[in-house]
């Protein structure tokens, strides 16, 4: 029996057949792998997880992919959920927790998409894969479609940090700078999907691709033995990650594998850039930020694919949104860095800078138990984080000067 019924449209209800898809023919809303629940009940077995490595492919039965021996398995997911305890003391927090993404193979939280989005275009038989992006999840589709033996092909903004690329070059993808915002290179890719017939991950492989995201509502869930946080602070572009968080944390409820599921969600994006924070707050429609101006270049993404689909999830689970400051940011890099050894990059460190203006306002009570998702390293944005440390003391080879340098 298979677990898979097929796509459904988020809007309208409208079903597909489980194949390539980028949205509702009816309403172009987005759409969803739809799972039979009577099948998920029988083969989902959460004793069965204490014989299997800690990575996401443990939760395989709640994944779409229907043949395991497609699986493009890099050790994705299995992250440290790290409680903060002198973080938490400098901030007046009890119980507070990042769930540290960077631990992933390719250092950012997008490697859990990569890895199911991937496998879905080897089971589609699909030679050609790819995506647009800022970054991050074009090094994670690089680096799963090199183990797997697929030609690669990511679509970035031409002001993209150079750093940020590194990485996917050397994976072997082609890069293709493209003259505008993500949001042209993400039209171009809707292109590359329909009329070339390429695996574009966050495009027409989207509603398989961001199953993978919901993993970390997994893993949370059983590092806090089978227990839900009282809120969770997740950075936003798309919108896709929280989105797939609410997902996981319902389906983990509706399989009795935890009590209840009473989470707040946040969404965090940058101030320059927060399509779905202005929306939220002020009750109205999405209206797309053309250029964005922040430094947080991972979250620049000014119309959000899962922006309304975010809005709701926000709003059914009683949470907020917020919008810090890029000064804000980066000082929350330097928190992350110097309280926990945990070296972020801004679309990483946002969480914290959000829960931080979240306690001040009164938002959110410092006996709850809070888990901040920290995305992506700061291996990816090197230039933004080097604007904020001390360039090294250049002293003699002597003890005098030694101490001299160090007394303050």
């Amino acid at each position: 029996m298979s677990r898979v019924l097929g796509l459904k449209c988020k809007e309208c209800g409208e079903r597909y057949p489980a194949t390539p898809k980028l949205a509702c023919d009816k309403c172009w809303g987005p759409l969803e792998v739809e799972y039979d629940d009577n099948v998920l009940s029988k083969v989902a077995d959460k004793e069965a997880l204490r014989r299997r490595p800690f990575n996401l492919w443990r939760y395989s039965e709640l994944l779409p992919l229907e043949d395991p021996e497609k699986a493009v398995d890099m050790g994705d997911g299995g992250t440290p959920l790290i409680h903060c305890r002198r973080l938490g003391e400098r901030l007046g927090a009890k119980e507070l927790y990042i769930k540290d993404d960077t631990a992933n193979p390719t250092l950012s939280f997008k490697d859990r998409p990569a890895s199911i989005g991937v496998s879905k275009c080897i089971e589609f038989g699909i030679s050609t894969v790819g995506c647009a992006s800022t970054g991050n999840l074009a090094g994670a589709v690089a680096a799963h479609a090199s183990k797997a033996g697929l030609r690669c092909v990511v679509l970035v903004p031409a002001d993209i940090e150079a750093n940020k690329i590194v990485q996917t070059a050397n994976f072997g993808a082609r890069i293709i700078a493209v003259r505008g915002t993500y949001d042209d290179s993400n039209r171009l890719g809707v292109l590359a999907a329909e009329r070339l017939g390429w695996g574009m991950a966050n495009i027409n492989i989207r509603p398989f691709y961001v199953e993978g995201s919901k993993t970390i509502a997994y893993e949370v869930c059983e590092q806090l033995g089978w227990k839900t946080p009282d809120v969770v602070v997740v950075p936003v572009a798309s919108g896709g990650l929280l989105c797939a968080a609410h997902r996981g944390f319902k389906q983990l409820e509706s399989l009795d594998w935890v009590p209840e599921y009473e989470t707040r969600l946040v969404a965090s994006q940058p101030l320059g850039c927060s399509p779905i924070v202005q929306a939220f707050k002020e009750k109205a429609d999405l209206s797309p930020v053309e250029k964005p101006s922040t430094l947080v270049k991972s979250l620049a993404i000014g119309t959000p694919a899962s922006g309304y689909e975010t809005i709701r999830a926000i709003e059914e689970t009683k949470g907020a949104a917020d919008a810090p400051s890029d000064t804000e940011t980066l000082e929350a890099i330097k928190l992350l860095a110097r309280h926990e050894g945990i070296f972020a990059e801004p679309a990483g460190a946002i969480s914290l800078a959000s829960y931080i203006r979240l306690r001040q306002a009164g938002e959110i009570d410092p006996d709850e138990r809070v888990v901040l998702l920290v995305t992506g390293s700061g291996f990816k944005a090197q230039e933004t984080a080097s604007q904020i440390v001390e360039k090294p003391v250049q002293i003699e080879p002597t003890t005098e000067a030694l101490l001299k340098a160090t007394e303050t």
